[in-house]
């Protein structure tokens, strides 16, 4: 008998490549994770890895052995689900993964709500971009992730992984409300090309699509701040030392001393919910699923400062 442990490791050195990065995700150290390698190798009788420069790579043995451990961990999991399905009773851990504009505005309140509904229900968070978040999902890490199509477009899914779309998200110019450019309900993306620019880093893929954006209206932006988060950004905003272009998710709070406006052409994102083929069964996804898709439908759409003005919403 092969030890189930011994092949997560295994998956996972196949799609994190090297030692460390497998510990740090399975919480073990990395001569805990070469033991059960090693362990694995001496059950089947052949070399399954091999190494080249500081990482690993699979041999064809240890590919095919991935290829089955899947298919038996989704077995698995498949079957708890339906044994929770069975049971019918909304308890446990659930874990969760969302990267930090959605889970703000939409995971935060669900998962109290939650909590409140199905007190026997634990949600376990973390915070992840997309990508990262799938990459959690994929190797048993967590169980839902909050993806979006900028991160992670649709032919990069594993066919082992589904998905439920949620909302679109539109993206806003935001600047102090000092600038010239505040009371403007709309600012065409060519008149910020003389902007200085503060962007939030975390996701390379976001920043890669102002830049092409800009590109594609004739300037490169000149950015002056590079954030690690939505805390700085919004603070240079505010004391008016730069501008910049953030999700309509981010436009829902803390946007005091703040103008929001539409950028034309318009940017946006298709965000979704990931998680593994036949989990969906499971009463506490499916609890989950549930309360997010309420708080999506009872939401309003992300409006502009300007628009919440002109409904008489301002304050």
């Amino acid at each position: 008998m092969m030890d189930l442990a011994r092949l997560r490791a295994l998956r996972e050195l196949s799609i994190r490549k090297t030692m460390a990065a497998v510990a740090e995700a399975l919480y073990v150290s990395p001569s805990a994770v070469s033991q059960q390698i090693a362990l694995l190798e001496q059950e089947v009788g052949i070399d399954l890895i091999e190494r080249r420069g500081r990482g690993v790579e699979l041999t064809p043995a240890g590919k095919q052995l991935v290829e089955r451990a899947e298919r038996i961990l989704i077995e698995l999991e498949s079957a708890r689900a339906d044994i929770a399905e069975l049971k019918k009773v909304i308890a446990g851990e659930l874990r969760v993964a969302a990267f930090p504009s959605i889970a703000a505005a939409l995971v935060a309140g669900a998962i109290q709500d939650l909590h409140r509904l199905h007190p026997r229900l634990t949600v376990q968070f973390d915070e992840m971009e997309p990508a990262e978040s799938l990459a959690a999902l994929r190797s048993w890490q967590t169980d839902l992730a909050f993806i979006d199509d900028l991160n992670v477009p649709p032919g990069a899914l594993d066919p082992n992984i589904e998905t439920i779309p949620l909302m679109e998200d539109v993206f806003n110019v935001m600047v102090s409300q000092t600038h010239p450019l505040a009371n403007q309900p709309t600012v065409m993306l060519h008149q910020l090309r003389n902007e200085r620019w503060a962007l939030d880093t975390a996701s390379s893929t976001y920043n890669r699509m102002i830049s092409d954006a800009c590109q594609e209206a004739g300037f490169t932006p000149n950015i002056v701040a590079r954030c690690k988060g939505f805390e700085v950004t919004i603070a240079l905003i505010r004391e008016g030392y730069g501008i910049s272009i953030l999700p309509g998710l981010r436009a829902s709070y803390d946007l005091e001393d703040v103008w929001v406006c539409k950028v034309v052409p318009e940017i946006r994102r298709k965000i979704s919910l990931a998680f593994r083929k036949g989990e969906k069964k499971s009463p506490a996804v499916q609890a989950f699923i549930a309360e997010v898709n309420q708080r999506v439908s009872g939401r309003r759409r992300p409006t502009s400062v300007a628009e919440q003005t002109a409904n008489g919403e301002g304050g």
